[in-house]
């Protein structure tokens, strides 16, 4: 048959299949078939246009394994290369020493001598037309204001829970169990972000000290579902569908966690899988040597309009097959960077923005890389969300009681309108979070002060040093009860923080549940009981599920706009920040040390037409320090949060609790 250099990949037809790959500079490109019994047919792929490879086989079948071998310079036809626009891959990828012996030889025709890796490369697997439910046609389409994102991995949720039958345990099938959907509904959160399930590799380094990578950010095929989360590897389609539909059905949506900065492949030295067989152009160098802004060794050249558009069409075939919401870019400042360093115009984002399916999914953006220039929190253009790690960090502060932090706090409560207010933005831009998969789970940024990784096999010097944290005493477990009060407390306070910001709110799995990885702050290659989540306590959950209905039902604590302390229509100013007594704060509070005590009268926004809309008024008491009575503005307030449940309203005002957060409304 007649064969295209488009679209990518291996496309069925009615003869065969329309084979298509990148590999510019190439000399010879083959396609390699593989039989049940493991046997290689190695046939030529006769045409190529604009770098572009392409041929029609009649070799190509729903369910045939294959990859591809390519010659020229810089390429050895020893590797077996991965389609990069493979949609499925045949088992788990696991770094083995040939995956980087055979090199960058110039080879005009494959050898069979050693080195090559047809042993050690997975296959790809032509994939037919998707089955059952189509998980794109039940999307729940939440608010921007409505979003309380719940941050999971796809194996480590599921993996202890009792109600979930042991064979669906830390599958996507799992994930789509009615216990776990109940928990996550009984919460009310209203999407659920995973982390990485685009295939991707037990890299080097993790598999020479016998771990595996757990998190997933060693990426190999980027339109592949991992199949290691499958009950077969040829079920990851159909199984992450089910599942996808069966969240949307509940009316979470699901956003996915996607590595697009780096590959798996790592640097000069590392593993020869799949992009950079086929050609160098994958990733930035400059003189010969890679560039590395990512930490790993390599970094995706995204610029490159080759490049992004198989990261563009990866996105929007997950958007699509898959139904997913939304994506969470990890290091995004690499990808949106160009020959001159980050830029909010790039390529990747002016792409991104008009691509008619990308543009209605949601984009967030982990705000920095490793390169120079690299922290952009705020940089992201319009319509981004970013993870705010500045809010993490002040919030932490403020509670730990470090001096001089309740104005970083009340900055933090209002959305970041620092980082922000600009180009349109919306308050919710700020994804607020005090803990995530990188770093403590709330429970441990309670109880240690320092970090504990030597399950990790790395002396103990990976993962970030400072963690904002305190153990209140002890280091660790403890049986002291006023610890352990002391302990529950905080972690209530900063919980009460989260959701009463402006934003939009992340929890990280487990902190419902007080769930601990014994001062582990970098569980990446931890797939055991310290990464998955514990349940067999359910330390906050009811008072997680009472902050998010208040959330729900009070409109003025989930703006789209700013609150800049401005006049409303009604005479009224849309935030007020008062002291303990009452009177309104001055600039020598916020510099003050015994300053302890923040109260926030929060109103609709002024001059924004929802805002104005809003009627009635929300007291939120934040105080980190000791107890203090707190005279309220003249009115009928009702207690509707109490994170210490201690307090008491009284004719003149509010006794609160030390560490405590409280809520009242005013009608």
């Amino acid at each position: 048959g007649v064969s295209r250099p488009s679209p990518l990949g291996v496309t069925l037809t009615e003869s065969g299949a329309n084979v298509a790959v990148w590999a510019p500079g190439a000399l010879a490109v083959w396609l390699c078939v593989f039989s049940s019994d493991g046997g290689e047919q190695r046939i030529p792929v006769p045409f190529h246009d604009g770098g572009v490879w392409h041929g029609a086989f009649s070799e190509l079948t729903i369910g045939s394994r294959y990859g591809f071998r390519v010659a020229g310079p810089g390429r050895d036809p020893r590797n077996l290369l991965i389609d990069p626009y493979a949609r499925a891959i045949d088992r788990r990828a696991v770094w083995d020493p040939r995956m980087a012996e055979a090199g960058g030889a110039d080879g005009a025709a494959p050898v069979a001598a050693g080195g090559d890796t047809a042993a050690v490369v997975p296959r790809s697997i032509v994939l037919g037309d998707p089955s059952g439910p189509d998980p794109s046609a039940n999307r729940p389409r939440h608010a921007r204001e409505d979003l309380v994102i719940y941050e999971a991995h796809a194996k480590g949720l599921t993996a202890l829970h009792p109600d979930v039958p042991e064979e669906l345990r830390g599958t996507y099938a799992g994930l789509a169990h009615p216990a776990i959907i109940e928990h996550l509904t009984d919460l009310g959160v209203t999407a659920i972000e995973l982390l990485p399930l685009q295939t991707f590799l037990d890299d080097q380094h993790v598999v020479e000290r016998g771990l595996t990578n757990y998190w997933g950010y060693q990426p190999i095929a980027w339109h592949a579902p991992e199949p290691r989360y499958a009950s077969r590897p040829d079920r990851a389609d159909s199984e992450l569908r089910a599942a996808v539909h069966a969240l949307h059905e509940a009316g979470i949506e699901v956003i996915l966690d996607v590595v697009y900065n780096h590959t798996g492949e790592g640097g000069s030295d590392g593993p020869t899988l799949s992009l950079r067989g086929f050609t160098p152009d994958y990733y930035r160098s400059a003189g010969g040597a890679l560039i590395d802004d990512t930490g790993t060794g390599n970094t995706v050249a995204a610029e490159n309009p080759m490049v992004l558009r198989l990261i563009l069409d990866s996105l929007r075939h997950w958007a699509t097959r898959y139904g997913i919401d939304g994506f969470r870019f990890d290091l995004a400042s690499a990808v949106g960077r160009g020959s001159d360093g980050f830029d909010a115009a790039s390529a990747f984002f002016q792409a991104a923005g008009q691509d008619p399916v990308l543009s209605e999914v949601r984009l967030i953006a982990e705000p920095w890389d490793l390169g120079p220039g690299g922290y952009q929190l705020g940089g992201f253009p319009h319509p981004w969300a970013e993870w705010n790690d500045a809010f993490r960090d002040d919030v932490r502060r403020a509670w730990r009681g470090d001096p001089l932090t309740l104005a970083a706090l009340s900055s933090r409560l209002l959305g970041s309108a620092r980082q922000f207010d600009h180009g349109d933005r919306s308050a919710t831009s700020s994804v607020n979070f005090v803990s995530a998969h990188d770093g403590f789970t709330l429970a441990d940024v309670v109880s240690y002060s320092e970090k504990h990784n030597e399950a990790n096999g790395e002396g103990n010097r990976d993962g970030h040093g400072e963690n904002v944290s305190d153990g209140l005493g002890a280091e660790g477990p403890t049986s002291d009860p006023l610890i352990l009060a002391a302990r529950s407390r905080r972690a209530r306070a900063m919980l009460a923080t989260l959701f009463v910001s402006q934003g939009t709110p992340m929890l990280l799995a487990g902190d419902e549940l007080g769930n601990s990885q014994s001062g582990n702050n970098n569980a990446y290659a931890q797939d055991n009981p310290v990464g998955w989540v514990d349940w067999s306590s359910s330390a906050h959950g009811d008072f997680v599920r009472q902050l998010i209905e208040l959330r729900r039902r009070t409109p003025i604590l989930r703006q789209g706009a700013f609150l800049h302390s401005e006049l409303r229509a009604d005479g009224d100013v849309d935030v007020t920040w008062l002291r303990a007594d009452g009177s309104v704060i001055d600039e020598a509070d916020w510099q003050d040390p015994q300053f302890r005590t923040l109260v926030a009268v929060l109103r609709g926004a002024a001059v924004d037409p929802v805002g104005e809309s809003l009627t009635g008024a929300v007291a939120v008491i934040l105080n980190p320090g000791p107890e203090a009575e707190v005279r309220l503005p003249s009115g009928e307030w009702e207690v509707e949060v109490d994170s210490a449940g201690a307090g008491v309203l009284s004719g003149e005002g509010y006794a609160a609790a030390a560490q405590s957060v409280v809520v009242l409304a005013h009608a």
